[in-house]
């Protein structure tokens, strides 16, 4: 049995690893590659392995970086079957619908013909098979396997598969993008105890998240209030899929509570407002404090002055409502989408803040922003930065490295070999070298292409 990584490896997006055993292959993820020139500049080049030859698909959530490429793989011949939950189905229609249009919009403008159509997203939703977490599933005779909830977006996976060869077994757990624990509406990563290879995702794999006595909505509070002290515009840059939803919910409270000064709130994107609609199909998956305020009656994403601006002459009306406000738009890496044009309006300000709190790819403006440079180009045009930046590390979506060696703690020993990935070079070894000494298990980290046997 062999596993080739396909991406994901000393990067984290672009996530795709095959399995090819004697009877089956199947891959796990098909993601987009996402961040630097040289690493988007692969979604276009040719899949290292022949997707007419891939049995079926295991889908560990509903992110780009992990079923961007989807649509392509169907439009160059793959026909299997694509596994994942029902939230993760249902997420992948609207984050592959509009990636497909912005694509649309991009390759027109230069003037070149896109890499798929919406037909091929069609043909994607097709191929989609649900499943239920814990539920043991046998695609191929020698291949099965079971979901766990992994706590990063809703219905994200832990994927355990067991491989059956020459009369042994073999258990490989993909750890998927294992959530930050606490989070809002989210449940805690489920622990694995046996396997014999795991893939670990690595994103802050050489580092901490600042643990503050205070909570994510304690911080939050903080900086609405210094930022409406001072008249600004509080600007959030936001992943359309879970954080402006865990915003919301945070923000609902504050709110309701009287915590924080009324004023006036807009989820400018689109794709939010679809996915916030959503999520209120899949209560049954939030934690146990979400669901206990959806069923005494509250509304965990509705509260006084929330505007949901959907069209674009909406979202041009924020500019006439004067700070103090908030504004949560996308792209979450200010790589495109509104939050932009409200950067450029409103960086220059110092009575503004722009608080970023998403994880922030190599070679992204918000990556840059994040690092405290004072000059920006948005549109061609030079932008100063005079506004607050503020990173509240308490809202990532990802486990940090001691979340991630407490994860791998709970597998029972031997392991025989944990392949570290879905981490820029450093956090990946980092985390390798720390596998090593804390937890006495080798170690790699794979390169793009890398094949091993297990």
């Amino acid at each position: 049995m062999n596993l080739k990584f396909c991406g994901g490896a000393q990067a984290v997006t672009g996530v795709n690893y095959l399995f090819t055993t004697a009877r089956t292959k199947f891959i796990v993820d098909c993601g987009l590659f996402q961040g630097t020139r040289d690493l988007e500049i692969k979604n276009t080049e040719p899949f290292i392995y022949d997707p007419q030859t891939i049995d079926f698909a295991l889908i560990s959530h509903a992110h780009l970086d992990h079923i961007g490429r989807l649509p392509r793989l169907v439009k160059e011949g793959f026909v299997g079957q694509i596994y994942a939950t029902p939230p993760t189905i249902d997420f992948a229609r609207l984050l592959l619908e509009d990636a497909q249009k912005l694509m649309a919009e991009k390759t027109k403008k230069a003037d070149v013909m896109p890499l798929t159509t919406p037909g091929d997203v069609e043909k994607v939703m097709k191929l989609f098979v649900p499943v239920e977490y814990e539920k043991e599933i046998s695609p191929s005779p020698d291949v099965s396997f079971t979901f766990y909830d992994a706590g990063h977006i809703l219905g994200s996976c832990i994927t355990k598969i067991k491989i059956k060869e020459k009369g042994d077994i073999k258990t490989i757990v993909h750890s998927g993008d294992l959530g930050n624990h606490p989070a809002p509406i989210l449940r805690t990563p489920a622990l694995i105890e046996q396997a014999d290879y795991v893939l670990v995702e690595s994103t802050y794999g050489d580092r901490l998240h600042l643990h503050e006595e205070t909570s994510a909505k304690d911080l939050l509070e903080d900086v609405i209030e210094e930022t409406v002290s001072r008249g600004g515009a509080l600007m959030i840059p936001s992943f359309a899929m879970e954080r402006t939803q865990q915003l919301l919910y945070q923000l609902n409270d504050l709110i309701e509570n009287g915590r924080i000064p009324k004023v006036p709130v807009y989820i400018d994107s689109p794709l939010a407002i679809k996915i916030t609609e959503m999520y209120k199909k899949y209560e049954n998956y939030f934690d146990q404090s979400a669901d206990a305020l959806v069923r005494s009656g509250d509304d965990i994403f509705d509260f006084p002055n929330l505007h949901f601006t959907e069209t674009t002459e909406q979202s041009k009306q924020i500019n006439e409502v004067p700070p103090p406000k908030i504004i949560i738009a996308g792209s979450g890496m200010s790589q495109g989408g509104r939050i932009i044009h409200h950067e450029t309006r409103y960086l220059p300000d110092p009575k503004s803040t722009l608080m970023i709190v998403a994880y922030q790819a190599e070679g992204t403006l918000g990556r840059r922003l994040a690092e405290g440079v004072k000059r920006v180009k948005i549109f061609d045009e030079e932008v100063l930065v005079r506004a607050q930046v503020v990173q509240l590390e308490a809202y990532s979506a990802h486990a940090d490295q001691q979340g991630l060696l407490r994860w791998l703690g709970h597998f029972q020993k031997p392991l025989k070999k944990i392949f570290v990935v879905q981490g820029e070079q450093a956090a990946s070894r980092a985390l390798a070298v720390k596998i090593r000494d804390d937890l006495g298990v080798a170690s790699l980290v794979p390169i793009f292409g890398q094949e091993v046997t297990l």
